[in-house]
């Protein structure tokens, strides 16, 4: 029959292959869920601003790896959250992660044709409702969760207004990104990407899993291992993104590769080699996953999705 332990190991196998497979069914799944509020959110005001709720729908809708609301909607089963209230928080962190495409792809910034298979925003429409379209989703991700329909506590909501507020501002994403742009030609050490890419990549990651700790009201010292867990799977998509801009197939990835070589930028591919760089993105996943430990069969998603991280092509 075996010992305990393997019979342990062997089930443990079992549930992360079942969890591995059900993952594209999954984050297909929550995908539509988002569309479906983005379209609610984002119909025709039948007056001038058509063209821009248009330019809206065309980058939030319909694309993208959905990420982030997968991890909110993964996380929030650990305590048995509402899924309707998970999607509209998850719906919130893409909202900011789309303005942040948006304005990423303007010729002030990467200039950018193409992205998530289609042509970009300043492309499709142009360079001034681009910026209006960005500015758009990033304040209808406050709308969302500032709404009671996302939670009835208001200090909850206010919680997560705050926290994706730090998330996307000047010590989050946005403050990455001007990091990003400073380094074009400059010679940066491993701590300066890993702090560089924890901001503009990192911190909407831990958002999305934070956001399901605050609306399950758990107190900043029980959520320090989910916090854990979403800095790792954060680096570790870094580190994919990298290996897949450094050799990836720009057809697959549905955008221009190679942007960081061709603009004298530092990765993790540069400072420590392709092999290493996969090394070290698949140490993260494990310690990731190590972060889960507390959690049963609940967290199967999130060990999925963390696995997910380093194995996709694109």
């Amino acid at each position: 029959m075996g010992s305990p332990a393997g019979r342990c190991r062997l089930t443990g196998a079992k549930v992360a292959l079942a969890a591995d497979a059900d993952l594209l069914s999954e984050a297909q799944r929550v995908s539509g869920e988002v569309d479906r509020i983005f379209e609610a959110a984002l119909a025709d005001r039948c007056d001038g601003r058509d063209r821009l709720c248009g330019a809206m729908r065309h980058a939030a809708i319909g694309g993208g790896k959905r990420l982030r609301p997968l991890l909110t909607v993964a996380a929030s089963q650990l305590f048995a959250i509402d899924e309707a209230r998970a999607l509209r928080a998850g719906a919130a962190v893409e909202a900011i992660h789309v303005y942040s495409l948006i304005h990423d792809d303007l010729p002030c910034m990467d200039d950018d044709d193409l992205r998530r298979g289609k042509p970009t925003v300043h492309k499709a429409y142009d360079e001034a409702t681009a910026v209006l379209a960005g500015d758009c989703l990033h304040a209808l991700a406050f709308e969302l969760l500032a709404e009671p329909a996302t939670h009835e506590d208001p200090f909850v909501r206010a919680e997560l207004v705050l926290e994706l507020s730090r998330a996307s501002g000047l010590d989050g994403m946005a403050g990455g990104q001007m990091m990003d742009l400073a380094a074009e030609g400059q010679d940066l050490d491993l701590g300066a990407i890993t702090r560089l890419q924890s901001l503009k990549t990192g911190a909407l990651i831990e958002y999305a899993v934070e956001a399901a700790a605050i609306m399950a009201r758990l107190t900043h010292e029980a959520r320090v291992p989910l916090k854990g867990y979403a800095r790792n799977v954060g680096l570790a998509f870094q580190i994919a993104d990298d290996l897949l801009d450094h050799a990836g197939d720009e057809a697959a990835a549905g955008k221009r590769l190679q942007k960081d070589a061709d603009a004298g930028k530092a990765t993790f591919v540069s400072l420590l080699g392709e092999e290493r760089a996969r090394a070290q993105a698949n140490l993260l996943v494990e310690q990731a996953i190590e972060h889960l430990h507390d959690h049963g069969e609940q967290a199967e998603l999130l060990r999925a999705i963390a696995r997910y991280a380093v194995e996709r092509d694109r």
